[in-house]
């Protein structure tokens, strides 16, 4: 089986952040200090720099996340540790609450 490179997220954003947006870096350096970055640290960093998206956008590019297994869990263990339900999980994660139901049903048994 193929090993999948990903990208290296923390080399692109301080890239981003020195050469357009230096006045940024204090608010970003917490997460680009992490050995590894997730899912959702590319995400804070992306509204940090970028600011939030419009409603259509936000639309649009939700087709077009996937989570690993590891973030999957983590919403999940958050969802459980915060005693939240399916659609207070997808509010504050911006998923489908129909996502986090199937998530629930393939990984808790």
């Amino acid at each position: 089986m193929k090993k999948v490179e990903l990208p290296n997220y923390k080399l692109i954003y301080m890239d981003i952040i020195s050469k357009k947006y230096p006045e940024k870096k204090d608010r970003c350096m917490y997460i680009l200090k992490k050995n590894n970055l997730s899912e959702f640290d590319v995400l804070k960093l992306n509204a940090i720099i970028f600011g939030t998206d419009s409603e259509d956008s936000r639309i649009h590019n939700q087709k077009y996340k996937s989570y690993s297994k590891n973030t999957i869990l983590g919403i999940l263990r958050y969802q459980k540790n915060n005693n939240m339900n399916n659609s207070e999980t997808a509010n504050h994660f911006k998923l489908s609450r129909n996502t986090v139901t199937k998530w629930k049903k393939i990984f808790i048994v």
